[in-house]
């Protein structure tokens, strides 16, 4: 169990060195990613939503088989979204 376990970290880690990797490349994808964020925040399934534009937008491919580092990565958003919030 443990080593599927560490299998699995050891994956999630890979994707997201990759995404970071593309973010300090392509600094616009983060700013992209908020904007796409920001139009479905409130909307039914806008994760699904989220996830279709920034891989229709950017160089990030989000596939319809979320990852875990895929869902991390939108929720990270959502947190932004909220700390943006929170500020006004």
């Amino acid at each position: 169990m443990g080593t599927s376990n560490e299998s699995r970290q050891a994956k999630m880690i890979e994707e997201l060195r990759v995404f970071i990797k593309k973010v300090m490349s392509e600094p616009t994808i983060a700013v992209k990613s908020m904007e796409i964020a920001r139009k479905y925040r409130g909307e039914p399934n806008a994760d699904e939503l989220v996830a279709r534009e920034i891989s229709a937008n950017t160089t990030i491919r989000i596939p319809e088989n979320w990852s875990e580092a895929d869902k991390m990565f939108l929720e990270i958003l959502h947190e932004v979204l909220d700390d943006e919030e929170a500020l006004y």
